[in-house]
């Protein structure tokens, strides 16, 4: 498995990292359009039936669009670990640190990855708050479906922004490293 993938780095190491690039564009990106544009022009809706049915359907939208994005990010991200040898260039066969700034390097591909992770379980969550909310807007349980979905705007997706941005800086810093 190792050589297939030093293989693919090898051969589409452009590819891969633009893939791994415009995925994060797109699931960050997606975010503060919905966030920040989006939801301000929903909240401008008189009806609160209307501005739920909205949101949930706009949730509904980004987090089908972005769901293949973060497939490639994960992805892209094995690929990239593996074939630049991030791990080869700071620990040695015996398990020793071999050199102290690629072992600095390698440790921020293991924050950066454990970044995209949070970030993809709070995806999760924010998809289950999502289709609970539908259910009950579907029910019309009006005050329960804007309390399902009121943690997405105001707490989960700004998460997801800001940890977004620092994965990105953290893949800027890895690039030039």
């Amino acid at each position: 498995m190792k050589d297939l993938i030093y293989m693919l780095f090898a051969n589409y190491k452009d590819e891969i990292i633009f893939l791994h690039v415009i995925s994060a564009v797109v699931w960050v990106g997606g975010m503060i359009a919905l966030r920040y544009a989006a939801h301000q022009s929903i909240q401008q809706l008189q009806s609160p039936l209307d501005k739920l049915q909205r949101t949930a359907y706009a949730l509904k939208r980004l987090f089908i669009i972005v769901a293949p994005f973060i497939v490639i990010i994960l992805l892209t991200a094995i690929i990239m670990a593996v074939g630049f040898g991030f791990r080869s260039a700071a620990i040695g066969p015996e398990g020793n640190v071999i050199n102290s700034y690629a072992m600095h390097i390698y440790k921020i591909v293991h924050v950066k990855e454990s970044i995209w992770t949070i970030m993809t379980l709070n995806y999760l969550y924010m998809v289950f708050r999502r289709n609970r909310a539908q259910k009950l807007i579907d029910n019309a349980d009006l005050p329960a479906a804007k309390a399902a979905l009121a943690p997405i705007g105001a707490y989960l997706v700004p998460i997801n922004i800001a940890l977004g941005i620092i994965a990105v800086y953290l893949g800027v810093v890895l690039q030039a490293g």
